[in-house]
Formats: C-alpha cells, structure tokens, sequence
C-alpha cells in the first residue's frame, strides 16, 4: 500500500515537470558560444581606491625611481687636443652647471675640477660642462644616467709662441716687450682674449684667426699682425718694429755731464705729448718719426727736435749752451 503511494507521487511530479516550458541557453550572436555566467562580486566601493591614492605596488615602485634619480651616480670627464689625440693628463679646468638658468638667467655651478681626467658624481639630470685648458675653452651639453657616466671633449686647440724683433733683427729685451691677443675681425668686434702675454710664452688657443698686438715699451711702438693657430700645431711668430728705445740728457757741452732734476717732454710732430718725466737720464720707447724734446730747468726750457730711425737703443743729447 505505501509502494503504491510513492509511485503516485512520482508519477505526478514526472507530469508536472513535463508541462513546465523548456529552457535553452542564450548563444552569443557572433560565436555561438554560450557567454560566462556572472560571478558574484564584493561591494564596489570596496574596490576602487580613494582618490589621489595608488596601490602599495605602485608607490614602492615610483619610490624606487625617484630614490634612483636622486642618488649621485660616477661621471668622468676627460678631453684632447683633436679627435685623434690622446687625453690631456693635465692643466685642465673642469666646470659642470646645471643644464636650465635660474630666475636671475644664470646658470648654478654644481661642480669645479681641477685635472686632466676629472671623476664626479652628479644626480643624473641634463647639465653644462665648460672646460678650460689655458686659452682654449669649450662647452657642451652633459646627460648623466643611472650607472657611470663618461664624457670625452675634443678641444680643438693650438698654441702660440710670440716674440718680437727690431727691424733688421735687432733683439729687444723681455722687460719691454708683450702681447696683447683679441679675436679676429674689425676693431669694434674684437675682443680680448688675454693681455700682457710676455714673449716666448706658449700661450693654448681654440683654433682660430687672432689679431695680435706687440707692444715696445709703453708710449707709442706697437705692431699688429693676424696670425692664424691650428689644431694641434705650435705657430712660431716674430713681429718686427721700426722703433728704438732713446734716452734723454741735458748737459752744457756735447759728452757733458747729464743735469739733474730736470722735467722732460716729448712731443709727436702734430703736438701730442707722448712722454713726459722727471730726472737727469729718463728713458722711454719710440716709434719711428719726427719728435720734439723739450728740457725744462727751473724757469728756462731747452728743447731739440729729433728723427728716430729703427734701430740699436741711441742717446739724445739737449745742450744748454746753445740757446
């Protein structure tokens, strides 16, 4: 009896079950094939990070970059005369500025070297390196990265030797001789370069055309020349004046015995004082040409006009008794 109400049971779910409308599974339009289901997911707001905020793996690694940006890394800097030379060991001035101007449009010097291979360390950044090996100076632009860092300069550089003669090869003492070096080009566009070069002193020059001025003495004897200085080459050069060093006496007879205490003047032939002194046996250098020498003793003046030639120094007399 209990059997037979199971069955029933069973057989009235069977046809309950049957009547109930079949369910086919949505396919996807481009596929065919049936799409995922949808799995459940934690609150939303619990997933997306507030803002400004970024994941833990994010901010170690951003911290880690700049912790790297920041950290000095090894630079080396070395230069040569020309592409083909080897490196300068020594005499080199190295300069590194940051690569932007500040507010006040100069650029910050970061660091200062003094030698032929210079080993810094710089946060890696854009920068300006200067480098100065006597006259000679170059600047370039410096990227340093992560790691080490080299940076070679080809200075392009020459040298000078300057000396200087009187016409017909007359040597002239080192006391009253030097050079003055301008860049090339007409007077208003030069600029000075160095002055007071003594002679025979190698002076290192970027490779170039420099107007040169020789100076004999301090009044009036100069010599200017454009020479020309190449890329690892010494140019030799003489300059040769037509002037002669002339000193002044004041005597009562010809090979008399030079007055004391007298004021001395010298006068070009259009009247411009070139000279002027006090004492018994003043001394100076002239250019060649027509000079008046005046010899004032008290209240008298004595004067002399005179032709200097180029030559060996000379003597000019100014006699008293002629007047």
């Amino acid at each position: 009896m209990r059997s037979a109400k199971v069955l029933a049971i069973l057989i009235g779910l069977s046809a309950a079950l049957g009547a109930l409308p079949a369910v086919q599974p949505t396919l996807s339009q481009e596929t065919g094939e049936i799409p995922p289901l949808p799995r459940p997911r934690p609150d939303r707001e619990a997933m997306v990070p507030p803002t400004g905020a970024t994941s833990e793996g994010e901010t170690t690694a951003t911290e880690a970059i700049a912790a790297v940006s920041s950290v000095p890394q090894p630079v080396v800097l070395t230069a040569r005369i020309t592409a083909d030379g080897t490196p300068i060991p020594e005499g080199l001035v190295w300069r590194v500025f940051e690569g932007a101007p500040g507010e006040d449009g100069e650029m910050a010097l970061i660091a200062k070297a003094d030698a032929g291979s210079a080993q810094l360390e710089l946060p890696p950044g854009e920068y300006v390196v200067h480098v100065a090996y006597g006259q000679a100076q170059v600047s370039e632009p410096l990227t340093v990265v992560p790691g080490t860092t080299t940076h070679d300069v080809i200075l392009e550089a020459g040298a000078l030797r300057l000396n200087s003669a009187v016409t017909g090869d007359i040597p002239i003492s080192p006391t009253q001789l030097h050079f003055d070096i301008f860049t090339s080009g007409d007077e208003s566009s030069r600029a000075l370069v160095v002055d007071n070069v003594p002679p025979q002193e190698i002076v290192t020059l970027t490779s170039g055309t420099y107007h040169i001025v020789s100076r004999f003495g301090t009044v009036n004897a100069l010599v200017r020349a454009d020479l020309r200085v190449e890329p690892g080459q010494l140019t030799d050069a003489t300059l040769y004046h037509h002037a002669a060093e002339v000193s002044f006496r004041l005597v009562s007879e010809e090979g008399g015995e030079a007055i004391a205490d007298v004021e001395w003047t010298v006068k070009t032939a259009d009247g411009a004082t070139v000279f002027s002194e006090r004492g018994a046996f003043p001394s100076t250098v002239l250019a060649e040409g027509e000079y008046l020498v005046l010899a004032k003793l008290g209240d008298q003046v004595y004067n002399r006009a005179v032709q200097i030639q180029p030559g060996s120094p000379r003597e000019v007399e100014v006699l008293t008794s002629v007047y």
